[in-house]
């Protein structure tokens, strides 16, 4: 599917930050909100949101360290990591719900979107603040990828009144099998929460420009993420 792209303002109180939409050629069945790694809106965050964007979603990836460190784009590397945490240190969990929000708020307000639902997916640290806006928003939807810190939250799990998608890698040393095992715990009761597990896979298993790169794996978790907002968004 032919796709557009442009770089869009998004205002949150008095201020503006910036972020990244693609749109489907013809009416979207839905938006998404996507949300970065730790490495900022970089080219592979922009690949997804063009891939959300091919499979007739209107998606938009808000640039989540403005308040910071604006326009940030950062490789895989060692010092890449420790820069990109350094930012992420110095971001507030509330704030970046807040930064959500506007993003949800901006794209809801699109001529193309009037009247249609509007999900969030986020990977790593996007896919806490994933878990977090289902928590304390009203997306229609979420699919949160090897979010980092889950557990910490993990009381405001009964919140979640919306669909959810976990996915997360058995071999992730970042997030390990028994913080995943206390989210299956504490979703238990939301009948419309679904975790899975992928056997063979690292943190960070989607980015096809990481070492810990699962093809497998990433086919699989995005055609079921894709699936899943297909059935919830329209």
């Amino acid at each position: 599917m032919a796709i557009r792209t442009e770089r869009v303002s998004i205002t949150v109180g008095e201020q503006a930050f910036p972020g990244y939409l693609a749109l489907p050629s013809g009416t979207p069945r839905g938006g998404i909100v996507v949300i970065q790694e730790i490495f900022g809106v970089n080219s592979h965050i922009r690949s997804v949101t063009e891939r959300a964007a091919e499979a007739g979603f209107a998606a938009l990836a808000p640039d989540m360290f403005w308040r910071v460190r604006p326009g940030i784009e950062l490789g895989y590397t060692p010092d890449d990591i420790a820069k990109g945490r350094e930012v992420r240190g110095k971001i507030t969990e509330d704030s970046a719900v807040q930064d959500v929000s506007a993003a949800m708020g901006h794209l809801a307000a699109r001529r193309e979107m009037q009247g249609h639902k509007l999900a969030v997916m986020g990977f790593c640290w996007g896919g806490l603040i994933t878990y977090l806006s289902a928590c304390r928003l009203k997306p229609a939807c979420v699919s949160s990828y090897y979010g980092g810190g889950i557990a910490n939250f993990i009381k405001e799990a009964s919140k979640i009144t919306c669909p959810i998608l976990f996915h997360f890698g058995e071999l992730d040393k970042s997030i390990p099998m028994d913080q995943v095992n206390q989210v299956k715990e504490a979703m238990k009761s939301h009948k419309d929460a679904t975790i899975y597990t992928y056997p063979t896979a690292e943190h960070g298993f989607h980015c096809d420009q990481r070492g810990s790169y699962n093809p497998e794996a990433a086919k699989v978790a995005w055609q079921r993420s894709i699936e899943f907002f297909g059935k919830h968004l329209g």
